[in-house]
């Protein structure tokens, strides 16, 4: 900030699900548990607060279900509307709203929010050629069109983003793009849309991210730099579609606002569904705006969303979007599609009343400046390791010993018996304290976390330095002992409340206090737990996670993504015109030889390209193979293959590929070469 602002409400928005699916834990890791733990601290802050999200229901993700499903879009954003919010509820994600983008509120908002920049003159309405399908009937939105990107190579593109590497994209830039609905032959014809000029807001943009917000993230303003410095252009605000908030002004029939436009407008119905005096969340210079978001929804949130607010006037801009990296399962990148995924609607019915055990090694091991890796090993490490062996190791002890040693209830503590462990342990009291804070308001969520584990980490050295159960002649010595315990258990649940509520519950049952001391002004003292006052019985905070537990997770996780690959097979078979019946002589077309891979190198920019040099016996051919993600280079050189030999031959990267080489996976989706018997000649054709 250029100056210093003293904030008397938070609004705090955590990006808006897609109701395509369900809820997976790259999702809480993303956003969800970082907002909800931002959130549960201002709260035991109690500072003036709102938390807002709500399900996104437009858009292509929602209409491309709703054709592979057979039913309307309606229908999919209801089913899964609900699925997303029964995981939440469940998880324990304390939104005040959970909203949804199709109620009517959220389309006038966004309908008056959309009229007033074009009666302003901001939009730029322009006529242009854009990619139909013929078969269809119908343009294409940008998600409609996939194809190669040309910066990384990902062949499964989208038309307005590459989802591989974060480039923002036009279907223009595809190589070979084609239509996500159907096999038809791609054509341009024109049509209308609204633009919202990017680039007049270019300069301001510079100023306010690179200048004013120092503070932010590096992946943040690093991806925002990039944008900035290639030069922001125009982008349609507007699409061809019967699915989404229609267009309110003359001439629009039959356009609907871009998803992205309507999207982050939801932040704002939701706060106006939520409360009557919304504008002051949204129009007070003393309104703290925090986005929490994925790194794919960076320049959404960083750039179109705030341009948006500053062409509309009248509203705060985000005074932080702390975006989290992507978590990847078992080392592989998540992928609903091949439901290479832990869903947490199945976690919540396969670990009954662990949602804490979830949220801990999620915030332990969260993305927060690059990619991470969830597996099911670590899983159970952590659980085992630091939550059964550390922290709930410190509350059972000093719960049992209270019990043994001090009839179950709290001791007093004697000043005249104090000595230099008992104030060693108050200042690390005081000093977690600190750091907890400190990190939480610099958005260092797993730095919080491992400070409050290394807090009970110290009261189990504590209880060992001081031996209590060997100075049973000694009760002021106990009872000091045991209250301090006491005391600092009571701080524990004080500190690791916003990441783990159930546990801090738990804790306070145990002592008999009410929640309310769970507010954040409690902590650091040693007055929270009172003389006299009798105790529950011991409860164990978490149990151990077996290897049988762990086993079961890691084949479901495989069986649920071959099962999917085997779906997906089938429906392909089905829906495709090679998958249908064919004639003899349509198999007879493709000409199959064997072939030795002589030589191969790594094609320069393309992470996923081997240039192949192919031995047919009779002639050699070049082919390019999307393998290097997969292969080295040395490693297939000397592989038989079975080359499709009679395919078109196609440029890519300035390099002519020479037919297709045959590939397979594996149980675990790593490709495998299909390889024909070693016996078999160079060239010999396979039939």
């Amino acid at each position: 900030m250029s100056k210093e602002i003293t904030f008397n409400r938070y609004l705090v928005t955590a990006a808006l699900p897609y109701a395509n699916g369900p809820l997976h834990i790259g999702h809480l890791a993303g956003c969800f548990l970082p907002s909800d733990i931002y959130v549960r601290y201002l709260r035991a802050q109690e500072r003036d607060v709102k938390f807002v999200c709500g399900a996104d229901e437009h858009g292509v993700p929602i209409t491309i279900r709703a054709m592979k499903e057979d039913t309307s879009p309606q229908d999919v954003v209801d089913r899964y509307y609900d699925l997303l919010k029964g995981s939440f509820d469940e998880f324990g994600i304390s939104f005040d709203i959970f909203s949804r983008t199709s109620n009517k509120g959220h389309h006038d908002t966004a309908q008056e929010f959309f009229k007033k920049l074009h009666n302003d003159g901001v939009f730029e309405e322009k006529e242009s050629e854009q990619y139909f399908d013929e078969e269809k009937q119908q343009f294409l939105a940008d998600r409609y069109i996939t194809g190669t990107c040309p910066k990384c190579s990902n062949e499964n593109a989208y038309g307005d983003q590459c989802e591989n590497c974060g480039s923002a994209l036009s279907p223009e830039e595809l190589i070979n793009p084609t239509s996500a609905l159907s096999d038809a032959p791609l054509v341009k014809k024109k049509t209308k849309h609204w633009y919202f000029p990017l680039a007049t807001y270019e300069d301001w943009l510079k100023k306010w991210l690179l200048e004013d917000h120092k503070d932010w993230k590096s992946n943040v303003t690093g991806q925002c730099k990039s944008w900035l410095d290639q030069g922001l252009r125009s982008r349609a605000m507007t699409r061809d579609s019967k699915w989404g908030v229609p267009v309110p002004i003359e001439n629009a029939e039959g356009k609907v606002m871009y998803v992205w436009f309507d999207a982050p407008i939801g932040y704002i119905s939701a706060t106006k569904e939520l409360t009557p005096s919304w504008e002051d969340y949204w129009k007070k210079d003393d309104t703290k705006l925090v986005h929490f978001i994925g790194k794919d929804n960076i320049v959404f949130h960083c750039i179109i969303f705030p341009a948006m607010l500053q062409a509309h006037g009248g509203y705060v801009l985000p005074e932080n979007v702390p975006a989290n990296e992507f978590l990847n399962i078992e080392g592989q990148k998540v992928s609903t599609s091949r439901n290479w995924a832990v869903w947490v609607h199945e976690y919540l019915k396969d670990f009954p009343g662990q949602q804490d055990v979830m949220r801990y090694v999620l915030c332990a091991n969260a993305p927060e400046t690059k990619d991470n890796d969830f597996t099911w090993k670590d899983f159970q490490d952590r659980n085992n390791n630091e939550l059964v062996a550390i922290f709930g190791n410190f509350v059972n002890r000093v719960m049992v010993l209270s019990h043994k040693l001090c009839g179950g209830k709290i001791p007093s503590f004697h000043m005249d018996s104090k000595d230099a462990l008992d104030d060693q342990l108050y200042e690390k009291i005081v000093l977690a304290k600190k750091k907890v804070e400190e990190a939480i308001e610099k958005y260092k969520f797993r730095e919080a976390i491992f400070n409050v584990i290394d807090l009970a980490r110290e009261g189990n050295k504590y209880l060992q330095e001081k031996e209590p159960w060997k100075q049973k002649d000694n009760q002021p010595y106990i009872d000091n002992c045991l209250h301090l315990g006491l005391q600092l258990m009571a701080n524990l649940a004080i500190l690791a409340n916003p990441f783990l509520p159930n546990t801090s519950k738990k804790i306070c049952s145990q002592l008999k206090v009410v929640d309310k001391m769970l507010e954040w002004k409690n902590a650091g003292s040693l007055k929270l737990v009172k003389t006299g006052y009798s105790l529950r019985a011991p409860e164990l905070l978490f149990a151990k996670i077996e290897d049988e537990q762990i086993e079961e997770q890691v084949q479901k996780l495989k069986a649920n993504a071959m099962e999917s690959k085997e779906e997906k097979g089938s429906s392909e078979a089905i829906n495709t015109p090679i998958g249908g019946e064919i004639q003899f002589d349509d198999f007879t077309k493709i000409d199959l030889r064997v072939a030795q891979v002589i030589e191969a190198t790594k094609v320069p920019k393309a992470d996923k390209l081997l240039q192949l040099t192919l031995d047919l016996g009779f002639e050699k051919r070049t082919v390019l193979s999307g393998i290097a993600e997969h292969f080295k280079a040395e490693d297939v050189i000397g592989k038989r293959v079975a080359l499709v030999a009679n395919l078109a031959p196609r440029k890519m990267r300035g390099i002519l590929s020479e037919g297709m080489v045959l590939m397979s996976e594996d149980a675990e989706g790593n490709l495998v070469f299909v390889s024909p018997d070693t016996e078999a000649s160079l060239g010999a054709k396979i039939s």
